[in-house]
């Protein structure tokens, strides 16, 4: 028996681009920002920040891939559930290249409606906890 399973929630590192496989099938692509604490007490304590490279696809009559690119945006707060995969390719270069990424299986959208994501505001979102996350501003891609 075995597990394959990934839950995150974080911000978008940049808007979603959507494009189509030749046989019409949309795919979604975006990046993801987790933040984790590592060390002891609150002066040895530091926040780290992980990225992750979702990929949704259409599933069924869910169409996952549609609306996370109508729906979201970069600094978007969103949790997303979904496996982990790894695939490799030859790059033009003739190098072996290897990549791994998280295939979404379900999308929800974290941020109130109507609010403006924090990359749009000069401070937190009033509906929003005061937790300390990405700053989509911040983020060198």
């Amino acid at each position: 028996m075995s597990l394959n399973k990934v839950m995150l929630i974080g911000r978008l590192t940049r808007d979603p681009e959507m494009r189509y496989t030749p046989s019409g099938q949309p795919v979604t692509t975006f990046g993801l920002a987790t933040n984790r604490y590592v060390g002891g007490g609150e002066e040895e304590r530091r926040e780290l920040t992980d990225f992750h490279n979702i990929v949704v696809w259409n599933i069924g009559r869910r169409t996952l891939a549609e609306l996370a690119a109508q729906y979201t945006k970069k600094g978007s707060l969103v949790y997303v559930e979904g496996r982990l995969q790894t695939r490799s390719w030859e790059g033009q270069d003739g190098q072996r290249r290897r990549t791994t990424e998280v295939v979404a299986t379900d999308i929800q959208f974290l941020d109130p409606r109507n609010a403006p994501s924090p990359a749009a505001t000069d401070g937190p979102v009033p509906e929003e906890p005061a937790v300390r996350d990405v700053d989509p501003d911040d983020i060198p891609f």
